[in-house]
């Protein structure tokens, strides 16, 4: 199956690198797709399992999806998620 999520501080290529990296270590997970311009995550899965972990590590990475709570604390992971993404290019 293949899933579209709507994430929230998404900015730059830093943030694709790291959501990118992050999503393809997941188990059952492949085609990872990042569209910064849209804040968009696209990607293959098995089961609805394997879509809610990517939401969840998403989430735990400071990319919470839209209807998701965006605290000051994932506001600051996704500031450090981005810096290394950009690091690690």
């Amino acid at each position: 199956m293949k899933t579209s999520i709507i994430v929230q501080n998404l900015k730059c290529g830093g943030c694709a690198n790291t959501i990118s990296t992050k999503l393809s270590e997941i188990k059952n997970i492949s085609d990872v797709q990042v569209h910064v311009d849209d804040s968009e995550v696209t990607f293959k899965h098995i089961n609805e399992a394997d879509a809610l972990a990517v939401k969840t590590k998403l989430k735990d990475i400071g990319y919470p999806s839209i209807d998701d709570d965006n605290n000051l604390v994932s506001k600051a992971k996704s500031f450090v998620s981005c810096a290394t993404g950009k690091f690690s290019k």
